[in-house]
């Protein structure tokens, strides 16, 4: 069981309000709160919005993080933001890398995109302040898959859904003996999919290198998930 398990949020905006203006102001205030809080990775998941919002989205995101890494540098670990799927709205703004869902284009693929546009002239500045590789999480739904994300350079899986969820009540779980077979994998897992602050030790008991989720930290102060957590 690690000693402070890595934690992964990913955002649905959809779940705070009707009207997209509040969706929007409300979601970014829980990126605040999560990058406060020391949550180590966000996901960015938004997939029903048009390119040029969901980049404006992601612009706003990435802003809350630098400013944080202004305050903390060196004193404690910072956030990442991951956009899922689209490695070029990561690259426009800036992203620290991309989240590719099961079935999606190869880590390579990505990585070789990324190091062409830091090649076709962003400028010496950008290219300073830009990560030298980006980080590259997968969603993976069995042992096989990880296995197969290790051998192409993934730096991280995402292993779904461990646990039934209530409202996806026909879909099966993997439960925790694939979870645990899963984390025999060179690769960190973070384990997804019904986690809860009373199951979540299960998952990190079974060899989790932490734990991702939607609702534990959206529908909770982030900072007490955190602390429950760790």
């Amino acid at each position: 069981m690690p000693a402070s398990p890595l934690l992964y949020y990913i955002t649905d905006r959809t779940a705070f309000a009707p009207d997209e203006r509040t969706r929007r102001r409300r979601l970014l205030d829980k990126i605040s709160e999560a990058v406060a809080a020391g949550v180590n990775y966000i996901q960015l998941r938004e997939k029903d919005l048009p390119t040029r919002d969901l980049e404006s989205l992601a612009r706003d995101a990435m802003q809350i993080v630098r400013q944080a890494r202004k305050l903390t540098t060196g004193h404690s670990p910072t956030t990442a933001l991951l956009i899922n799927s689209r490695t070029d709205v990561a690259l426009a703004v800036e992203a620290d890398g991309v989240h590719l869902p099961a079935n999606d284009v190869f880590p390579t693929e990505v990585r070789r995109v990324w190091q062409e546009k830091e090649r076709c002239g962003r400028g010496r500045l950008a290219r300073e302040i830009s990560p030298p590789a980006p980080l590259i999480s997968i969603s993976c739904h069995s042992p096989e898959n990880v296995a197969q994300a290790a051998a192409n350079g993934t730096d991280l899986a995402v292993f779904a859904p461990v646990f039934e969820k209530k409202d996806a009540p026909g879909i099966t779980p993997t439960g925790l003996e694939a979870l645990r077979e899963a984390c025999l994998s060179k690769i960190p897992i973070l384990a997804l999919g019904g986690i809860t602050l009373q199951n979540a030790a299960f998952c990190l008991h079974a060899g989790a290198a932490g734990i991702a989720a939607i609702r534990l930290f959206q529908e909770n102060d982030i900072a007490s998930v955190v602390r429950a957590l760790r």
